[in-house]
């Protein structure tokens, strides 16, 4: 039909309605709308349940709910605590909107014709997303406040921006009052709960007419519910009975609970303001018997298999166990963490009636404990984990348990698999991790969001081998946001119906664009922009330049924008709110729709609208996100191709929530709102099925391959859908599922980089420069095997077979025979003191060779030996008892046919000292004065002890100062310890240093991208130490034994380069101090043509300069260097002159004399014009080793009790 201009009289009976009903809502504010699941703060953000306008409530869905990734240290899913997850369903707290008077439905009537002329320009009907029509004032928001369980704050939509008026891309048969499009519909209104603004629904599905509605006036100024209703209707919502005269007239209820596998049962818990009870009933709530409890329900978790099996958490941290539905409670454990208690999943945890919960102990810390749900007292309960973990970090999820304990200042985490024993999770070295959220377990595998030390607003994706121990990078740089309960969330979105797809909002240089992966993180790519824009215009966007951006945010609030769905019912459909460009933006959002899962997408709405996905995606019905009221909404049949708009309701009305049948295999939809602020919940009840006139048989189907920009292996398999054909509208009902699944040939991209492996830009894996590939052997026995890794690991849940398969794999193989290597002896629990009279366990570790195969001796110190033939005997440590106080020198030495090894620990058997740092040269000369200091944090700690040991001596120097001076008259290595006492608590730091006659010192500096990798700890550096001396090794060809590196603390990153002679096997020098000079040169000669560099990572390469040469810090000036010693002894002679005047003195100068002394002893010490703690930086402890273990031995400090 033609448009033409002209003038109606209807128009002015139009316009008067509209401004009489602007005037009469004006002004109005309306009640809070709420979300009882946004609250909990582990909803790992996925797919199912309706956010923004369109909203589930409290359905029967048999999906995984809505996940947002949390933000205190918890990742309960599905099995999770609180009273969100205890609610086996998706249940939404509405609130009222500005209302007005009851209708009735009517019949869809369709209009003819199927495009409309728009100035000259033909284009189908209903094409482009209207603003809503109704020029009315959106409504206010109440104060904020609420009790546990209901979202406190207000705002669902936006005003539109547009002009007040008619809606864009409106008929003309709409505006010349040509009959519209309309859906079947009923409406009731829920009479008495004006004033209400609350409301919980349920809808139980799965061939259930039955719908329970629960509204609450909740006042904000006493922070209580006053009033409530409770409603039922057995016709789908056509009709409702009030129910308060059932459950008591003066009862006040405040939530609704649903049995997860029992959809019959229901559970109501009352006020406990008023009264503490329950009202169960085991009819879909028809009837009810109310029970009385004895404290006060927080939350509830239901059992995911047992219907009557029911934890409860009260006000006052206490669990209580029912086997009856609730009729009977048993208290199970007091002081229990809120949401950290779980069921044991039935796949791994074998005892259905185990529970697994985390404890304060009486003093204060939290513990691991789990326990039978009727029978959890002292004697029975068990601690799978040994000792304490960090508080509120418990997580049991699927087959994995996690913990986070926090020592040093570091946390560190740890995860059981299947219930065995507790394994530390293996990030990469330098990952240094502020932050760590599980995202998921599916699949056998864990998916973690990890934010490190040197990032604040993004976290990096990390994924897991099938144990959930070695963790490999997914993706860098995700964005992160802070919720409103303060929560992290983390801008990650699994899509539904797709195994392994995930879109993800990464930050590059302060931009944030969207990638899209198809096999769990390994490859990453942008989104291609859709071809056109809604009217048809081309859009020019270019990728990597410019690409479709996407809000991957589910929010607390379900009725904020940038909400994105997909479902497993309709694996090929995704919709979602972005913008076109550079990068995500918050304006100009438009809606857009893929029907190939990812591939293209196409816009279909230029402002914001929620989605709910009916008859398994074959009708998408779509709202506009509008604080205005509104009386259309918008169906497609085609999976977004074209939609057409259609009213279900004659008056305009504040729509608070959409209720869809339970399943998405029918095509009932219930609309909640208000059509003023004085009015009842108005409920329509809007049926679809008068659109269809069939369901759709065979001949309605064709198969669609799921692929990756036409790749159709995926995830290792080809996998074909049955979608319904565009072009045929019928009725689906029960979800088909994918048709086939067939296995693909492997190749390279089936496999992922192994732990410790990185890819580089020719895409191989290779090893990052912190890992050794063989160190993965040290752990094994003789006689068993272990995996000799590729550098490759196949990516979990990836079906391909044959191919490449074989040449990936990891490789099975003998473990070797060896020496006992890197012996340790330490206390069960890390300290170096004990008491009295207490069981102290030790624990023998080594590092390489078969404990098993060997002899081990533990000398106690105090006159008492033990021997083990073999490991099974101290596999639980070795105990022993001090019957006296004192310093005990425990030493133990393991023996086999290849060689033995030995260890010393000395323990203390007896002012918060919080750390230790022996501070002394890496390199000195032999007969030279050196000074050892330890330096302590904090500084002041009251009266302490040193306890000084050198080398193998069996006494030790005990002083009460932090510094002493000694001299070396032997080359070689030598060993100094020190050991702080400071009230109960004892700390210790080993240094080593090399001893020669003479050596000389060169300061190397580092590109300045290094800084931005430098973690400035004592791992890090040493890591480095070994790379730079690597590089020089292979630059210069100079032997390893001429070198030594040390990489300095502190910034910029620089190093001291130490130039050492060695002698051969006859003990003779091999070097002379000439030959040093020469090696110098050209070192030095080297480092200047630039030509000592390493490659940090992929891409970053970093040169090595010399600053400048040390001649003397700890050089030994020898007779060839007569003018210096010349120049030495007349310092000596001046400084003597000096002195004899400054005596003479003395009486006019009061003092001097001592800073005279003070300065002599310093001058004895110096041998250059640089100062020794200029070439002897401070270094944390354990920075000293030998030239060949420099880089290789472990942080040695340890706190020693408390």
């Amino acid at each position: 039909m033609e448009k033409v201009a002209g003038w109606y009289p209807a128009w002015h009976v139009a316009l008067l309605y509209w401004t009489w009903l602007f005037l009469f809502t004006f002004g109005f504010t309306g009640a809070e709308i709420t979300c009882r699941s946004c609250h909990f703060q582990l909803k790992p953000q996925q797919q199912h349940p309706q956010q923004g306008l369109l909203m589930h409530l409290r359905t029967d869905r048999g999906e995984k709910e809505q996940r947002r990734f949390p933000g205190k240290k918890g990742g309960e899913r599905g099995q999770g605590a609180g009273k969100e997850a205890a609610d086996a369903e998706l249940q939404e707290t509405l609130s009222p909107a500005p209302p007005g008077t009851k209708f009735s439905g009517w019949e869809t009537r369709r209009v003819p014709g199927d495009s409309e002329k728009v100035t000259g320009e033909s284009r189908p009907r209903a094409a482009a997303a209207p603003a809503e029509d109704q020029p009315l004032r959106g409504r206010g928001s109440p104060a904020a406040g609420g009790r546990p369980g209901s979202v406190r704050r207000r705002r669902w939509g936006r005003s539109p921006r547009g002009a007040a008026g008619r809606e864009p891309g409106e008929s003309g048969a709409a505006r010349f009052g040509l009959e519209e499009l309309r859906l079947g519909s009923t409406t009731f209104a829920l009479a008495g709960d004006s004033a209400h603004n609350q409301a919980m629904v349920h809808w139980s599905g799965h061939n259930s007419s039955v719908i329970l509605i629960l509204t609450k006036l909740y006042d904000y100024n006493l922070g209580s519910i006053t009033e409530s209703s409770l409603w039922r209707s057995t016709d789908y919502g056509t009709t409702y009975e009030k129910l308060n005269d059932k459950v008591g007239l003066k009862t006040i209820l405040s939530y609704l609970y649903v049995c997860p596998t029992n959809k019959r049962k229901i559970m109501l818990l009352t006020d406990p303001e008023v009264e503490s009870s329950l009202l169960i009933s085991s009819d879909e709530g028809a009837t009810y018997q109310k029970y009385r409890l004895n404290f006060y329900i927080n939350s509830l978790l239901f059992h995911p298999k047992k219907e009557d099996w029911i934890l409860a958490y009260s006000q006052d941290q206490k669990l209580f166990s029912s086997v009856e539905f609730g009729r009977r409670w048993l208290l199970l454990h007091e002081q229990v963490a809120p949401n950290r208690f779980y069921w044991s999943m039935m796949g791994s945890g074998r005892e259905p009636d185990l529970v697994h919960l985390e404890a304060k102990t009486v003093d204060g810390h939290a513990q691991y404990i789990t326990c039978k749900m009727q029978n959890c007292s002292e004697a029975t309960h068990s601690k799978p984990f040994p000792g304490y973990i960090d508080h509120n970090s418990l997580i049991v999820q699927d087959d994995y348990v996690f913990v986070q304990l926090t020592s040093g200042g570091r946390p560190h985490y740890y995860v059981s698999y299947r219930r065995n024993a507790f394994t530390q999770m293996k990030l990469p070295k330098y990952s240094l991790p502020k932050d760590m959220h599980v995202i998921s377990t599916d699949e056998n595998q864990v998916f973690a969001a990890v934010q490190e030390w040197n990032q604040n607003d993004t976290y990096n994706l990390y994924i897991s081998d099938t144990r959930g121990v070695y963790f490999t990078l997914a993706l860098e740089n995700v964005k992160s946001s802070q919720g409103l309960e303060g929560n992290v969330m983390i801008d990650l979105y699994e899509v539904a119906g797709i195994k392994g797809m995930f879109l993800a909002n990464k930050k590059i240089d302060n931009q944030v664009k969207t990638f899209i992966t198809y096999n769990k993180g390994r490859d990453w790519s942008l989104l291609q922009a859709p071809n056109t824009d809604l009217r048809g215009n081309p859009v020019h966007c270019l990728l990597p330049y410019c690409s479709l951006h996407l809000h991957l945010k589910v929010s607390e609030n379900p009725y904020t924008s940038g909400n994105i769905a997909s479902r497993d019912t309709a694996p090929s459909i995704i919709v979602a709110s972005g913008n076109i460009g550079t990068e995500l933006s918050d304006k100009d959002i438009s809606m857009f729709v893929s029907s190939d899962a990812g591939n293209t997408w196409r816009q279909i709405f230029e402002e914001e609208h929620s989605v709910l996905y009916l008859d398994q995606g074959g009708v998408l019905v779509a709202m506009k996100h509008t604080s205005l009221p509104i009386r259309h909404l918008w169906l497609s049949f085609d999976e977004g191709r074209s939609w057409s708009k259609y009213s279900f309701t004659s008056l305009p009305l504040f729509v608070d929530g959409v209720l869809g049948e339970p399943g998405e295999e029918t095509l009932i939809m219930t609309v909640f709102g208000h059509f003023s602020h004085r009015s009842e919940w108005q409920l329509v009840k809007v049926d679809y099925k008068s659109i269809f006139d069939r369901r759709c048989e065979e001949e309605d189907y064709r198969p669609w391959q799921l692929h990756s920009q036409g790749e159709a292996c995926i995830m290792g398999a080809k996998r074909i859908y049955r979608k319904r054909k565009s072009e045929k509208k019928c009725m689906q009902g029960k979800y088909a599922g994918a048709m086939t699944s067939e296995p693909c040939v492997c190749t390279e991209a089936d496999f992922d980089c192994d732990y410790g492996y990185e890819r580089h830009s020719n895409g191989q894996c290779l090893p990052a420069f912190w890992y050794n590939p063989s160190s993965l052997s040290k752990d094994c026995s003789l006689g068993q095997s272990y995996l000799n890794s590729t550098g490759y690991r196949k990516v979990v849940s990836n079906n391909c077979t044959d191919g490449v398969r074989e040449r990936y794999t990891a490789k099975p193989q003998q473990c070797p025979g060896k020496a006992p290597q890197g012996l340790r002896i330490i206390t069960s629990d890390g300290k170096l003191t004990a008491e009295q009279g207490h069981n102290v366990t030790f624990l023998v570790q080594l590092e390489e060779g078969d404990l098993q195969r060997s002899l081990i001796q533990v000398d106690f110190g105090d006159g008492i030996a033990v021997s083990y033939a073999n490991l099974s005997s101290t596999e639980d440590g070795i105990k022993h008892i001090y019957q006296n106080v004192g310093i005990f020198r425990v030493t133990v030495m393991v023996e086999n046919s290849l060689g033995s090894d030995n260890a010393v620990l000395y323990l203390h058997v007896t002012c918060p000292l919080e750390h230790v740092h022996l501070s002394l040269p890496f390199v000195t000369t032999k007969n030279k004065e050196v000074n050892a200091t330890a330096v302590l944090w904090p500084s002041q700690v009251g009266t302490l002890t040193y306890v000084w040991w050198f080398g193998n001596n069996t006494e030790p120097l005990i002083t009460l100062e932090g510094s002493i001076t000694f001299t070396f008259s032997v080359e070689g290595m030598n060993t100094i310890t020190v050991q702080v006492s400071a009230g109960n608590t004892i700390l210790q730091d080993t240094k080593t240093i090399a001893v020669y006659e003479q050596f000389q010192s060169l300061r190397l500096s580092f590109s300045p991208n290094l800084d931005d990798y430098n973690p400035d700890i004592p791992e890090w550096r040493r890591d480095i130490s070994r790379v730079v001396k690597r590089a020089l090794v292979e630059a210069t060809g100079i032997s390893s034994k001429h070198i030594l590196v040390a990489v300095l603390p502190g910034l910029p990153t620089s190093a001291e380069l130490f130039i050492l002679p060695y002698r051969d096997a006859t003990g003779e020098n091999k070097r002379t101090s000439a030959d040093l000079e020469q090696i110098s040169e050209r070192l030095i000669q080297k480092l200047n043509q630039n030509l000592v560099h390493f490659e940090l990572k992929p891409g970053v390469r970093i040169l090595v300069h010399a600053a400048h040469l040390t001649t003397a810090p700890l050089v030994d000036l020898t007779p060839s260097h007569s003018g210096s010693a010349m120049l030495m002894l007349l310092s000596v002679v001046f400084v003597g002159l000096a002195v004899f005047v400054i005596y003479k003195f003395k009486r006019k100068i009061p003092g001097l004399n001592i800073y005279a002394q003070m300065q002599n002893e310093k001058d004895q010490e110096m041998v250059s014009p640089v100062s020794q703690r200029e070439s002897i930086p401070n270094i944390p402890q354990s920075e000293l080793m030998s030239p060949e273990q420099l880089v290789d031995e472990k942080l040695e400090i340890q706190p020693i009790g408390k």
